[in-house]
């Protein structure tokens, strides 16, 4: 028997003590910013074994996220049970378009679309994907829920931070021809926009404009009203500005665990 057999053995205990502290949090930025409704809560597992994620559910944790899709399809596969009573897996890094086919098997929402070439894979993995359901004989898949993620960092690479590169995603004036086009794709469903404030600088302005983009995209596509924007170290001010989904991973599962 492993530790993994038992619901309640430390690791657990710890998770949901550090789940505690952060819906804590989560609630303390929503009454401090007037909401009335609470976002939801992605957890973020990057470099957290499968164990883990089986952990989170037994805490009620029933949103995770991955930026790697190798290392997401092996964690989905290893927890494919909890799929079928209501674990949904998030994919939130950036993704290459060859990598498309494999993510719609398991995740429920990419919030990283920033290219209409990611689109088209996407829309073409989906199709791929539902005939592979209907010859196997299994239900067809959801549409696939996706967020524009939007580069909201405007500085020059000389003038960034050492070390830090782009964290991707579409520049504001693109993000209206990429809604369309989402839109109209076949087996994907937009939902909204996503983002990653600029490092080294106050979140707050990007957070702002964010949701600015975000009321332009929802007022031509009334379904798209998802903001995913926010993590550890930044999630009031995202919910201050409206964050529907906040990515947060550190402060629930704390330094990287040992595999296994």
């Amino acid at each position: 028997m492993t530790d993994t057999d038992h619901p309640q053995d430390e690791r657990t205990a710890e998770l949901g003590r550090r789940l505690a502290a952060v819906h804590r949090r989560i609630a303390a930025a929503v009454d401090a910013a007037g909401r009335l409704e609470t976002p939801d809560l992605v957890v973020v597992t990057k470099f957290h074994p499968a164990a883990d994620v089986r952990r989170l559910y037994s805490c009620g944790v029933r949103q995770v996220g991955e930026n790697r899709d190798q290392e997401a399809r092996g964690k989905a596969a290893e927890v494919a049970d909890l799929a079928e009573t209501g674990l949904e897996w998030h994919f939130i890094g950036q993704l290459q378009s060859n990598k498309a086919k494999y993510v719609v098997r398991y995740a429920s929402a990419v919030h990283s679309v920033d290219r209409v070439s990611l689109v088209e894979a996407l829309s073409s993995a989906m199709d791929r994907e539902q005939g592979r359901r209907r010859e196997a004989g299994e239900r067809r898949r959801p549409p696939m829920d996706c967020l524009i993620q939007v580069d909201l960092d405007d500085r020059a690479a000389a003038d960034r931070p050492a070390g830090i590169g782009s964290r991707g995603g579409a520049h504001p004036g693109e993000v209206s021809a990429l809604a369309a086009a989402i839109s109209q794709a076949e087996g994907l469903r937009l939902r909204g926009v996503m983002a990653v404030a600029p490092v080294g600088l106050d979140p707050v302005p990007a957070f702002h404009l964010l949701r600015e983009i975000s009321t332009a995209v929802s007022a031509a596509h009334p379904g798209a009203t998802w903001i995913s924007a926010g993590m550890s170290q930044d999630l009031e001010p995202a919910v201050a500005a409206g964050a529907t989904h906040l990515r947060i991973g550190t402060d629930v599962l704390g330094p990287r665990a040992d595999v296994g």
